[in-house]
């Protein structure tokens, strides 16, 4: 049992026993975290939980009380049926159909479109069942089977979650989205390693948050600079690639894990762990959500890092609490996820197809790292981390070599690059001589000539491009 629905067990015992009465003010979410000795996260998790059954009731600057009990009319459906009179609930019942008689819907009836040719297609050029060619709108926390199946994997990684505690999205960056959308208010700071992973500080500059950056070490983010800045910015969030970090390559230890979440609950930080290559990553790593119970940890997936960037198809874990929240989000901002797309993925996970090409995928990776790591150093590039099971390896070049200019000269070649300052918070940071490499591309022989170039033997191009680069 996780520590929220602990404290949220012996709180409605108390209720039950007379102990705390109709309208009687409970503990404060201070006195609670002292009183059961856990975060005031998990309280906040307890006391939500506690409020959408409808035994607690919250009041602003007040605090939370004990509810009246409540009478249910005989015959009254047991599952709670909204009455659609604000734009989430009328979104929700367009999903859900919890009513029989639908004058209110927005879209036409299913038997008016065109499923009939459209389920033909998916047959005929996919080989689903007929069950499964279903292309309405679906549940908007995602399609149950396909959740139950992920509860079933993630507890295969101890992360032990149900099924309502997971949600579908668009891949991790929508999740990162939803994420920031719910606790990130414009000017607040937020924590993120540098370098890390760029498409998530341009979602966090467009919520127009404050960036915080902890600098990444071969084991995981600096904890001393992880408590110096939250201690200094007190942020609601840190965001983290523990395993196989986008762009380093590097894991964090065991006891680093343990460490940061020690930290984490200390200050009352939420954790966002981005762990987009679980699925291969080598048995026994640890995972910041297995330790934490998903008490102070959101975790994220996605099945575009290993099976398909084309099918969109990612997902949330966390507290029943914040997915209940995101779920709303999620149906304001994109309505639903693409069912169609979660049947595919869920038919891949359920015949082993997934299974089978995982093994394939792990094997690549073994091979095409251990080639990588090989022939940069035939060509002189030594200091290399990563890929830590992922697809990543993290280069350092010579002090003098700007790799973002690099990037520009190697284009004119039709070579891309991907250098060390797009993935730090500062342009001019020590990440400058430093890029990322893709395992899959490491050996290609034209990137690989290009790169020995810049020794500078005999070739006239590179040795003025050198020379340049140090004038600069």
């Amino acid at each position: 049992m996780s520590k929220s629905r602990q404290v949220a067990t012996a709180l409605l015992k108390a209720i039950d026993e007379g102990r705390l009465s109709p309208g009687a003010r409970v503990a404060s979410i201070r006195e609670a975290a002292q009183q059961f000795g856990v975060s005031k996260n998990t309280v906040i998790d307890a006391y939500d939980q506690l409020v959408a059954l409808g035994h607690l009731s919250a009041r602003q600057g007040a605090g939370f009380f004990v509810s009246p009990p409540r009478t249910s009319p005989i015959g009254e459906q047991t599952h709670d049926l909204s009455e659609a009179v604000d734009s989430v609930s009328l979104l929700r019942e367009q999903l859900v159909g919890n009513f029989a008689v639908r004058v209110g819907d927005g879209r036409a009836p299913a038997s008016w479109m065109g499923g009939t040719e459209l389920t033909r297609l998916i047959r005929r050029r996919t080989g689903l069942p007929d069950d499964m060619s279903d292309i309405e709108y679906g549940m908007p926390q995602g399609y149950s089977p396909l959740r139950e199946s992920l509860a079933m994997a993630l507890a295969g990684r101890s992360i032990h979650a149900s099924h309502d505690q997971v949600m579908m999205t668009f891949g991790a960056n929508h999740a990162f989205d939803l994420i920031i959308r719910h606790f990130v208010a414009p000017g607040e700071s937020v924590l993120v390693e540098t370098p890390g992973y760029y498409p998530l500080f341009g979602k966090l500059r467009l919520a127009k948050a404050k960036l915080v950056g902890v600098p990444r070490t071969a084991d995981g983010p600096d904890l001393e600079e992880f408590e110096r800045k939250a201690k200094q910015y007190r942020p609601r969030l840190f965001f983290l690639q523990p395993n196989a970090h986008n762009p380093t390559g590097s894991s964090m230890s065991l006891s680093n894990m343990h460490r940061l979440l020690k930290l984490a609950d200390h200050y009352g930080v939420t954790l966002v762990e981005d762990d987009v290559f679980a699925d291969i990553l080598p048995k026994g790593s640890a995972h910041l959500a297995a330790l934490d119970g998903l008490e102070s940890v959101i975790y994220v997936g996605t099945f575009s890092k290993t099976l398909s960037t084309g099918l969109r198809c990612g997902y949330v874990a966390g507290s029943r609490s914040i997915i209940r929240a995101l779920v709303d989000i999620k149906m304001l901002t994109v309505v639903n996820t693409s069912t169609f797309n979660e049947m595919v993925v869920h038919d891949m996970l359920v015949r082993g197809r997934y299974r089978r090409h995982l093994a394939q995928l792990r094997e690549r990776v073994t091979k095409a790292s251990a080639t990588a790591v090989r022939v940069l150093k035939q060509i002189g590039i030594n200091d290399v981390t990563g890929p830590g099971g992922g697809y990543y390896l993290w280069a350092k070049l010579p002090p003098h070599i700007n790799t973002t200019e690099l990037a520009k000269w190697a284009s004119e070649k039709g070579i891309f690059i991907a250098p060390g300052a797009i993935f730090s918070l500062r342009p001019d940071s020590t990440d400058a001589n430093s890029m990322r490499i893709n395992i899959a591309h490491a050996s290609d022989h034209r990137f690989l000539e290009f790169m020995s170039s810049l020794n500078g033997s005999g070739n006239h191009e590179s040795r003025h491009f050198l020379s340049r680069r140090r004038v600069t």
